[in-house]
Formats: C-alpha cells, sequence, structure tokens
C-alpha cells in the first residue's frame, strides 16, 4: 500500500460567480521511502494539488468535486480539520519555495524553530522543556549541515544568505520528523551552485531518514538529479508518467517532449 495516494481528485475555484475546473481527475502515489517527482509548466496544477495534499487550499473559493486523498489508508479529505492539522504537523511537512516570505523577519531561527516545536513534538511542548527544545533546534540545524548551528539560532534570517536560509526552512520541516516529505521548487532563487548543494542535501537526508520525497518542480535538471519516479501534469491532468530515467529517454506525449527540448544546452546544438 501506498503511504501517499491521490485518486482522481477534481478541483474547482469560483470567482465573481464563475466556476473554474483546475483539476481533472488527478491520480498518483508515492510509496513509504520514494523520491517522485510532479513535473510541468506554470499553472499546470502543480501547486494546487500540493495544496490539496497539504490541506492548505483556500475553502472558498477552492472546491474538492470529487476523489479522496489516502495517507496511509485514511482518507484526509472526511477527517476532522483538528485531526488533519495535527498529521500535518507531525507526519506530513512541506518545504517552501521562498526563504524570505516564509520565515519571519522579526523572530530570531532559533525562536521560529522553538516554537514550532511546541507544536511538532508534545514531549517539548511544556515551558519546562525549553532546554530539550533548543537542543533539538541545534541538532536539526546540524543535521542540514550549518557549519554554526548556535549563531544561526541566534540569527534573523536577513542575517543569513539565501542558501542558509532554505536550509533553515529544511530543518523546519524535519522537526517533526515527517514521513513524507514535499519540496515545492527549492532552491528555485538561488545560483546554480547553491542550488545544487541544496538539491544533495535534501537526496541524502530523505535516504537517510527513510523518508518519502514528493518534489514538485518545473525544472528538469532538478527531476533527473532527484527523483526515481515522475509524474507530468499539464492543464491539470497527468499525461504522463514512468520511472525518470526512461521518460527522459523515451518521452510517450508531445507534452512530455516540448518540456524536455525546452532544457537549455551548452553544446548549442539543437
Amino acid at each position: 500500500m501506498s503511504l501517499l495516494s491521490v485518486e482522481n481528485l477534481s478541483i474547482s475555484f469560483t470567482t465573481y460567480g464563475r466556476t473554474t475546473e483546475v483539476l481533472h481527475g488527478v491520480s498518483l502515489a508515492i510509496p513509504a521511502g520514494a523520491q517522485m517527482a510532479l513535473v510541468g509548466e506554470s499553472g499546470s496544477g502543480k501547486s494546487v494539488t500540493m495544496k490539496a495534499i497539504m490541506g492548505l487550499l483556500p475553502m472558498p473559493p477552492a472546491r474538492i468535486t470529487a476523489g479522496r486523498i489516502l495517507f496511509d489508508g485514511t482518507d484526509l479529505l472526511t477527517m476532522r480539520e483538528r485531526d488533519r492539522l495535527a498529521l500535518r504537523g507531525t507526519a506530513m511537512s512541506m518545504v517552501f519555495q521562498d526563504p524570505m516570505s516564509s520565515l519571519n523577519p522579526v523572530w530570531t531561527v532559533g525562536d521560529q524553530l522553538s516554537t514550532i516545536l511546541k507544536y511538532a513534538d508534545r514531549r517539548l511542548a511544556r515551558d519546562r522543556d525549553r532546554k530539550g527544545r533548543w537542543a533539538r533546534v541545534l541538532e536539526v540545524l546540524a543535521q542540514v549541515r550549518m557549519r554554526e548551528p548556535e549563531r544561526v539560532a541566534g540569527s534573523f534570517p536577513i542575517m543569513l544568505s539565501g542558501g542558509m536560509r532554505q536550509r533553515v526552512l529544511i530543518a523546519m520541516a524535519l522537526l517533526s520528523q515527517p514521513r513524507l516529505l514535499i519540496a515545492d521548487e527549492p532552491g528555485t532563487a538561488l545560483d546554480v551552485t547553491t542550488q545544487a548543494q541544496i538539491l544533495k542535501l535534501l537526496k541524502d537526508l530523505v535516504t537517510d531518514q527513510k523518508l518519502a520525497l514528493l518534489m514538485i518542480t518545473h525544472n528538469l535538471g532538478v527531476v533527473r538529479e532527484t527523483a526515481a519516479y515522475t509524474y507530468v501534469m499539464h492543464k491539470g491532468r497527468i499525461v504522463e508518467q514512468g520511472e525518470t530515467a526512461a521518460l527522459f529517454d523515451a518521452p510517450q506525449q508531445q507534452y512530455t517532449r516540448d518540456l524536455i527540448a525546452a532544457v537549455p544546452r551548452l553544446t548549442g546544438r539543437a
């Protein structure tokens, strides 16, 4: 049985009295420990799918009109809101693409991570467990290969580089020791070298901790480096899927071929 299974998911948005369906029967499955990718151009429905999985869709104007989202066999769409919120804080986590807008600029990194721990780990929720929370904060910063965890924990986001802020977001996602990690365009705003470091870090972490990873991206270079299996999305539908290497070598759909052809080449050949 898959850890996460999305079955025939359809979603519509109603704005100014007009209803538009944006997802049309999307299905995908992520086994425990798998590294997978969901790719497509901007507006293809990747982020809507991700937000539906995480329970972050604005309801209304969004409305799920059909389908199920199963996590470990339980339908998330029929869960009580309180239970789903608890699940999102423990078993499922997400790495957002823009560290600067995802971090509170007036709190230190350590304060933000410590506050999250109050909700992610009930054993450390009480005020008298501040030392335990702080030890866990330093531990998770070290996990994401911060050279000076104490200094980083005492810093405000503006004092850190883009790559360091992205590592902080990954650390946040790991605090609850999740079973599923969703990464939404990680490293998009970073230079190529730093992006490669972040992707290697993510891949090493999910391998070491045996996490399932769903990478949401339009960057096929990222997909080739991180995912063993790939879903291709176009206009709210999954149009192709398969093992990443095979999909790149012999794409079956014209849309997939166009995506691959759009990747810049250094050789100058067509």
